[in-house]
């Protein structure tokens, strides 16, 4: 489809894959520090921690350094349906990641789950015995 608008800041999916991949790489080389106080003389040790791959995160990335991505996510009138199966294969990517380094315990399992939809259905009933007595004023 021809592009009757302004150009596109990313030309092709090949393309919006390689941002990925190099969002990754930027993300993986660049942990979180967690500062914490040991010891009786409360000694500073930091703890690099990885940090998980996010849409969000993706987002902000191409917003910084390539260009705002909503409209490829979105596809809204139908103008970025070539970028679709890779917007979904990041996705995908993004969400494997998130429940497997919560499923190993690297990320906040119920965090994970919640940001994925994951969610276990349980029935509850309550069945409720006796009389319901119920009373009512027709003089008004």
């Amino acid at each position: 489809m021809a592009d009757l608008g302004r150009p596109r800041g990313i030309k092709s999916p090949g393309e919006m894959w390689e941002h990925f991949l190099a969002y990754k790489r930027h993300i993986k080389q660049n942990p979180r520090i967690r500062i914490d106080y040991v010891g009786k003389d409360g000694d500073r040790m930091e703890t690099p921690l990885e940090r998980p791959l996010t849409i969000e995160g993706f987002k902000n990335y191409c917003a910084e350094n390539v260009c705002d991505i909503q409209a490829y996510l979105n596809n809204r009138d139908s103008e970025y349906t070539d970028f679709s199966p890779i917007v979904t294969r990041i996705k995908e990517a993004i969400r494997q990641e998130q429940i497997e380094g919560g499923m190993v315990g690297m990320y906040n399992a119920s965090l994970t789950a919640r940001i994925n939809s994951l969610t276990e259905k349980t029935e509850n009933k309550h069945e409720v015995e006796g009389a319901i007595k119920i009373t009512m004023n027709l003089n008004k």
